[in-house]
């Protein structure tokens, strides 16, 4: 049996000129137009590349505007409250970004203001890896790192034609060694993002448009008519499914309560409708009245159905049942949550919350107070 060709340690000199020179040409014609692109001061770029972490560009680019309205600088950011903060982020998704940006800013702030300008410096940020520090390092400072991301792994594996798991620690290391050696180091930010444009307009996962594409003449998936088999594919995993139940709960004064989830918790320090995951046998009903006497003391009788959501978050989903609620006894307590609040339903906007209980204060305001 003949055996597969191991791939090159380091592209050839062919491969390393279309990066170098038809890649850069095809980037100054095609490149989109975003904001962070025109202001490369390191605080903007920080911002920008935490928010492009796990966001696209087209839908972090009105979350960017706002929080550089709210927070036009590092000191702003750094003299906030964690609450503000995680408000100005609200909708965003993965909210520990929101956290370490600003535990980060006020680090920096302690230790004199100024932002780390090196690789190493910025690794040392909470919330700052690999690639955040090679893209921050390259476009704000020309620092010659480059980056590794799924977009960049798509083309190199495609143009080097790798048959291996991408995932693996040896595949790792090859598209590393790769990115850098094909990264032009007098525009060492300019050939970051030219990588990662082609592969989020041109070198798509599916319908690629090798047609168009500035590197066809050097690509081996191109040349072997199969550019979607690249890079291997794992079978995607069916994600968990959850059903939850949360209580909306209503006071003689209108008022409703609200629970702030634990720092330490999924979306910590958000805000939310307090509730909990339905164990086997239970109904949603029967789930929320459990909750809630176990989260904050309470005996309550619950009452109707407000809305169901649904919603993906990266490895389960769920399926959120909020339920009209009074209390019957008891006065409520902060047992399994950080804190909680009574608010008039004209005041949620003063306090962060997850897309999903969004979607819950949005329903609120099409509903009337049924009679329980």
């Amino acid at each position: 049996m003949k055996r597969a060709k191991a791939p090159p340690s380091l592209p050839p000199a062919p491969v390393r000129g279309a990066f170098q020179r038809d890649l850069l040409r095809w980037y100054g014609r095609h490149r989109r137009s975003f904001p962070w692109r025109t202001d490369r001061s390191p605080y903007r770029v920080w911002i920008s590349e935490i928010m492009l972490q796990q966001t696209r560009g087209d839908q972090a680019e009105p979350y960017y505007r706002r929080f550089l309205r709210r927070f036009p600088s590092l000191a702003a950011l750094a003299a906030a409250s964690p609450q503000e903060v995680l408000k100005a982020w609200e909708g965003l998704g993965y909210y520990a970004r929101a956290r370490n940006l600003h535990r980060a800013a006020r680090l920096i702030r302690r230790n004199g203001g100024r932002f780390p300008g090196t690789v190493e410096g910025l690794r040392a940020l909470p919330g700052v890896g690999d690639y955040t520090a090679a893209a921050i390092g390259s476009l704000a400072f020309n620092l010659p790192a480059a980056v590794v991301d799924g977009n960049v792994i798509r083309v190199l594996a495609r143009v080097m034609a790798f048959t291996g798991d991408p995932r693996s620690t040896r595949a790792r290391k090859l598209f590393r060694d790769w990115a850098q050696a094909l990264l032009r180091p007098d525009h060492p930010g300019a050939s970051n993002e030219a990588i990662m444009e082609l592969g989020a307009l041109c070198c798509t996962p599916r319908k690629p448009g090798c047609p168009t594409c500035p590197l066809r003449r050097v690509c081996r998936a191109y040349a072997g008519g199969m550019p979607e088999a690249y890079p291997a594919r794992r079978a995607k995993k069916k994600l968990p499914h959850k059903v939850v139940g949360a209580a909306v709960i209503v006071r003689a004064d209108g008022r409703i309560l609200i629970a702030r989830r634990r720092d330490t918790s999924m979306l910590g320090g958000l805000w939310e409708f307090p509730g909990g995951g339905r164990d086997p046998g239970e109904t949603i009903e029967q789930c929320i009245a459990r909750e809630l006497e176990e989260e904050m003391g309470l005996t309550l009788r619950v009452g109707p159905l407000l809305t169901i959501v649904h919603h993906a978050y990266s490895h389960f989903t769920i399926e959120l049942h909020a339920h009209w609620a009074r209390i019957r006894r008891g006065r409520p307590r902060a047992l399994l949550c950080a804190d909680f609040a009574w608010v008039r339903p004209g005041g949620f906007s003063r306090y962060p919350f997850s897309r999903a209980d969004l979607d819950i204060i949005a329903a609120m305001k099409h509903t009337a107070l049924p009679e329980f």
